[in-house]
């Protein structure tokens, strides 16, 4: 018992991130089977003009996800790297940095929505009205007066109704720290037999994260920019960090 009491003391911060999302994967799970209720729906982070978005939902965004999946990969990336820097920073600075990671994660991800957004309204001579029926769920009856808009109603659609769920912008920017204060540790890329330094495997993998962003391929429904955004704010904070002297110590 003793054994196991050391074992979670350890890095106290990491599990309880761990064992939050887990418990919101098993509610949605239960909830979505029982009761027809879609809790990544309410807890997802929507676009901001979006009728369904809240702003408590940059938070609880990065508590949810897809499916088993979709955690497994982000909490191991959490228990791996998470329990060094909670050992070299703290609970408190760890968690603070996990959760800028996350909401620079949302802000990109907002950011790239709201793009996407003008570039579609460019498009739409009626814009208020499309509006409307998309937030009534009536998007057959637009796409039957035009065909020629049938994408854009589409990606319209796709914006004001689907949430981005899942910590996986405060994990990367997790794996930038590793990479940005162990550079020349080794780690292995899932396509290679052959480990590399960690700094190689931050740029390679957030080249790719930008590459399948800008291609927005449409069988991807990735968050690629999210991604980028929690690399972006994770540098940031450790470059701060780093100027004040505090990059390895307990103190922001």
């Amino acid at each position: 018992m003793e054994n196991r009491r050391d074992f979670f003391s350890t890095a106290p911060v990491v599990w309880n991130i761990i064992i939050i999302n887990v418990l919101c994967l098993i509610a949605t799970t239960v909830l979505r089977s029982k009761s027809g209720i879609e809790l990544n729906d309410t807890l997802g982070l929507h676009f901001v003009l979006s009728e369904k978005f809240r702003v408590y939902q940059f938070f609880t965004y990065m508590f949810m996800h897809a499916g088993v999946e979709h955690i497994l990969f982000n909490m191991f990336a959490v228990y791996m790297f998470g329990r060094l820097f909670e050992m070299f920073w703290g609970g408190k600075k760890f968690l603070f940095y996990y959760f800028v990671a996350g909401l620079g994660a949302a802000i990109v991800q907002q950011t790239v929505w709201y793009i996407d957004y003008c570039s579609i309204a460019s498009h739409i001579s009626d814009m208020p009205a499309v509006m409307r029926h998309i937030s009534m769920g009536e998007a057959n009856e637009v796409l039957s007066e035009g065909s020629n808009l049938s994408d854009y109603i589409v990606r319209l659609y796709i914006l004001m109704n689907i949430p981005t769920v899942g910590a996986s912008g405060a994990v990367f920017g997790i794996l930038l720290a590793f990479g940005y204060m162990f550079p020349k540790e080794k780690l292995y890329m899932f396509f290679l037999p052959i480990p590399i330094p960690a700094r190689v495997f931050v740029i390679v993998y957030g080249l790719i994260e930008l590459f399948a962003g800008v291609a927005n391929f449409s069988w991807d429904n990735v968050a690629h920019f999210a991604h980028l955004g929690g690399l972006l704010f994770g540098l940031i904070l450790l470059l701060i960090w780093k100027k004040r002297g505090k990059l390895f110590t307990k103190d922001f």
